[in-house]
């Protein structure tokens, strides 16, 4: 017999009623994490969220994981959504515990990533007065989260917090802020469940409209250079297996953007590569020299666009998104479909195929001829480094092949995310995760943190730089308490390595502000590390290993792998030389795309 969930059973659970009974705020807090599902928090106490804290102590069902600093929770609140695809969740106190909120709730927001996040405010009579520990967190985060709840009343709890998860996890997924006041979190409630949702305008569109998909499904028979653009809305929409069925049966190019990385295998021969400001250049060319951009959830973003105004400049598009704010916001979309992928790429695929039973399939092979020589002449690889020192591309490729498709992989921000986009092979959906729009340096290590929470049984890599690994690493210390055992790969080049590559290229080379001390100093001689990180690792009860040879990579990540009952740090002293190629130069067309220092790739012949 076949069972259904319904709406009510996805957001509380099974149907099951619980009796009226008197409580604190503070324990209505807990009380609809449980009922709410909720396992793992990630958090901190302070005096506003303090009362919230003590009924936490008493919970069966919810585990609490104290973090080292309020960025660090929320960092790992979303790497445990995007590892597991549920909500997030995280505490802070009021004030500064608040706004280090700010960046997680940001990046959260940018990458739609479902999360809510819990925060103690003052005592609602003193809202307003400058009291120790305030902020208006409700008026800083409101731009940078789906929504925003400010709670006085303590009856009001159990409503919100059901609100605050709906929203974080349908339509288009996103951070909730609940910000709790003090005297709300102590006053007595009733608490029932499941509560009635006051969300009358909140209705996210799921199905696509059926006119608009077999508009679709026409422009794809007549096309003869069409490219699947995907994005990340098609992991958040859980609907790889449903996309994988259309991708055959139309049998166009694939381009995973870097949110979408494992959204299609990698190994599959559709798929042409990563578009964008560091993809391949058959992903790019296939984007720049399409005729129909079939768009699934993306959102046209400037780094895979390049200048606007010159990107796919004879495609047509048919755009599907969750988000209508989306649609032709930045491109014109000839076809527009509103909805739910998960429900729209099986409509579309029975449409294309009714369209293809009564007319001829265009031919592909020219298109595909011409994708082909650009796959095979321009590979993505490197130059070995003049210096002699360790290639990271050759690190982050032996990592990849250690761990496999099964291993989750967290890049921090800068050169060693590009590359860990490039060589590492993504074969299946939440392999993958990093900053994408936020950009933010410091998420490696929390986010590591927080998928190993989510996905126990799997090896979590931190693929971190030493200017990111520096700004959030006392969360190790929160892994070796807990027993969170994450492989930490720092590729340390001692410098801030994707500014250091742009002075290169566009200063110069003059280094303004970029080496770190953290392995050799410019003219290439030894010096004492500021901070030694094998020592650091040490410091922080993790195992600290360091490879500085070729020859020794194999074995330092062997013993890596070996070690499971602590964190693994690894400190990879590799060429400061090292750039990450291909390259599209900010504010020109994806057309001028260079594979290598001064050399562009003919799309349609040989180089100039």
């Amino acid at each position: 017999m076949l069972t259904t969930t319904t709406a009510d059973e996805r957001i509380y659970g099974p149907a099951r009623n619980v009796a009226p009974e008197t409580v604190t705020g503070s324990q209505a807090i807990i009380r609809s994490l449980e009922e709410l599902g909720v396992t793992d928090v990630f958090g901190i106490p302070g005096g506003a969220i303090l009362p919230t804290y003590d009924p936490l102590m008493d919970s069966e069902k919810v585990n609490h994981i104290l973090v080292r600093h309020e960025q660090g929770g929320g960092h790992a609140a979303q790497g445990y959504a995007m590892a597991t695809g549920k909500v997030g969740v995280c505490f802070a106190t009021s004030g500064p515990g608040a706004t280090n909120l700010v960046t997680p709730l940001a990046d959260a927001h940018m990458d739609s990533v479902p999360m809510v996040a819990i925060t103690g405010q003052v005592n609602a009579s003193v809202i307003g007065t400058d009291a120790f520990q305030e902020a208006d967190i409700v008026g800083i985060a409101t731009p940078v989260t789906k929504h925003t709840f400010l709670v006085t009343d303590a009856d009001e709890i159990p409503r919100v917090m059901a609100e605050a998860f709906h929203i974080a996890s349908t339509g288009r997924p996103g951070p909730v802020l609940v910000d709790v006041t003090k005297s709300a979190q102590t006053a007595q409630t009733t608490f029932s469940w499941p509560p009635k949702l006051g969300l009358t305008g909140y209705k996210p569109v799921t199905r696509g409209h059926a006119k608009q998909v077999r508009e679709a499904a026409k422009l794809i028979a007549a096309s003869h250079r069409p490219v699947f653009y995907l994005g990340g809305g098609i992991i958040k929409a859980e609907a790889s297996e449903e996309f994988k069925a259309l991708a055959e049966a139309v049998g166009a190019p694939v381009v995973n953007t870097l949110m979408a990385r494992g959204a299609f295998p990698d190994s599959h021969p559709l798929n042409v590569g990563m578009p964008g400001m560091h993809g391949s250049v058959s992903a790019v060319a296939a984007l720049q020299q399409s005729d129909l951009l079939i768009t699934l959830g993306a959102r046209f973003d400037d780094r895979v666009t390049g200048q606007l105004e010159s990107f796919a400049p004879e495609a047509k598009v048919i755009h599907a998104d969750i988000d209508p704010a989306e649609i032709s916001k930045n491109r014109y979309a000839d076809v527009p479909i509103v909805g739910s992928l998960k429900e729209i790429i099986p409509e579309l695929a029975t449409a294309v195929e009714d369209v293809f039973s009564n007319q001829e399939r265009p031919d592909l092979g020219p298109w595909w001829t011409r994708l082909n020589r650009l796959v095979e002449t321009y590979p993505l690889g490197w130059t070995e480094p003049e210096d002699g020192a360790i290639a990271p591309q050759k690190v982050i490729q032996k990592i990849g092949q250690a761990s496999g498709p099964e291993g989750v992989y967290v890049a921090g921000v800068g050169q060693h995310q590009m590359w860990a986009a490039q060589f590492v092979g993504y074969e299946r959906p939440r392999q993958w995760l990093n900053s994408g729009g936020l950009g933010t340096m410091g998420y490696s290590v929390p986010a590591a943190m927080g998928a190993a929470v989510g996905n126990p049984d799997r090896t979590v890599w931190a693929i971190d730089g030493d200017g990111c690994f520096q700004m959030t690493n006392q969360e190790l210390a929160t892994c070796a308490i807990n027993g969170i055992p994450i492989k930490v790969a720092v590729i340390n080049n001692s410098s801030l390595g994707m500014v250091r590559q742009w002075q290169t290229l566009f200063y110069e080379s003059r280094y303004s502000n970029t080496d770190l001390n953290t392995a050799l100093n410019p003219s290439g001689e030894q010096v004492v590390r500021i901070p030694d990180f094998v020592t650091l690792a040490e410091a922080y009860g993790c195992a600290g290993l360091r490879c500085e040879r070729d020859e020794d990579i194999d074995s330092v990540i062997a013993q890596a792998l070996e070690i499971n009952d602590r964190p693994v740090v690894i400190d990879f002293v590799v060429s400061r030389d090292s750039m990450v190629w291909p390259m599209v130069p900010a504010g020109v067309s994806n057309s001028d795309i260079q594979v290598a220092r001064n050399l562009t790739p003919d799309f349609d012949g040989e180089d100039d």
